[in-house]
């Protein structure tokens, strides 16, 4: 039976009501994401022949808005981010939750160790007016860079933790594993995931960084796990060896976590989620997004606004229900977070 860390963490009033917002009734974080930026500029310059930097931001806008407007009906949450989301988070679904982004895009790659910033016209206090249930930002964090460069990023989050805990507003950490001089696709990568993952998820627990919940990978590049497409020969993990990296991951948690998709198909995902189950795996749930709505980015550059939705309404929503069956097996976000009465907040 998986044995939980006794809850250590009381929540403010502020924060459960974030939390509660942007949850099933289970307490279950069934959230869809649609904050990317350069991400989805490049899907679109694939998808259209035109250079990332030609997508106009109407574009950009308007996508989102309908996945907003058509996916959040099925969605517990959305993840947006403020540039470019403010119009979808007006169209969200009444019972859907928001989380903003709060995070610039990217990073400096003529600087090392892909530092972190945060949006310039943007503040909690001023997120949390706009109507934010929860902050969140993303983190590209590797325990194996050096001092300098990891005492940058943990002091980073300690501050955007304090600034959360100022405004009694829920802080999520989205941590991304690389290694400085490994490819994050390739096989060499794979086989240290799991520790990177494990050391990232232990650090970022620890109360002096103000994390409420964490949102994190699968511990494992699913692209190498046994499958019915990848016989157990060629895999670089088996079944059982994926799901033990799984609840190896679970165990040094002592926060919430929920999972991210990665950029893997609906398909993939659903997998890793299953294996997450069939280890014990205590995660809260899902921010998923590109599993999720990113071939519909083809359909709206071909066919504009009207093919995008009937494609969302059909297969959108048939992606989005089939991660959502994948969390009956997720623990609520309250059995590793304890609440305080109104009384004593």
């Amino acid at each position: 039976m998986l044995k939980l860390p006794a809850p250590h963490v009381k929540l403010s009033a502020g924060k459960q009501r974030g939390l509660d917002a942007i949850s099933t009734d289970r307490g279950i974080i069934a959230a869809v994401a649609i904050d990317q930026r350069s991400a989805l500029r490049k899907l679109f310059a694939d998808s259209s022949g035109v250079a990332a930097d030609d997508i106009s931001t109407d574009l950009l806008v308007e996508f989102k808005s309908h996945v907003s407007r058509i996916l959040t009906a099925h969605a517990s949450a959305i993840l947006l981010d403020p540039e470019y989301g403010l119009p979808a988070a007006v169209l969200r679904h009444k019972n859907a939750g928001l989380l903003f982004s709060y995070e610039r895009t990217g990073y400096d790659k003529s600087i090392p160790g892909r530092l972190p910033s945060l949006l310039e016209r943007f503040s909690v206090a001023r997120l949390r007016e706009t109507g934010a249930d929860a902050i969140k930002v993303l983190l590209y964090y590797s325990p194996f860079s050096a001092a300098g460069i990891n005492m940058q990023k943990y002091a980073w989050v300690e501050r955007v933790g304090a600034e959360c805990l100022g405004m009694d507003i829920p802080f999520f950490l989205e941590l991304v594993s690389y290694h400085d001089d490994v490819d994050e696709k390739g096989s060499d990568f794979a086989r240290i995931k799991p520790d990177i993952v494990i050391r990232s998820v232990e650090e970022f627990c620890k109360p002096r960084y103000g994390v409420d919940v964490l949102k994190v990978g699968a511990p494992v590049n699913m692209n190498f796990v046994e499958s019915p497409a990848l016989p157990r020969s060629q895999a670089l993990y088996t079944r059982v060896e994926a799901a033990a990296h799984f609840r190896r991951a679970s165990d040094a948690a002592s926060v919430p976590f929920i999972y991210l998709s990665e950029s893997v198909s609906n398909e993939m995902f659903a997998y890793a989620l299953a294996l997450a189950a069939e280890s014990g795996s205590a995660f809260s749930g899902v921010l998923c997004g590109r599993a999720i709505w990113q071939d519909g980015v083809s359909v709206f550059v071909r066919n504009g606004g009207p093919a995008l939705d009937d494609w969302l309404n059909d297969q959108g929503v048939k992606n989005i229900q089939n991660v959502n069956v994948c969390l009956a097996a997720a623990h609520p976000w309250h059995e590793r977070l304890t609440a305080v009465s109104r009384k004593e907040d």
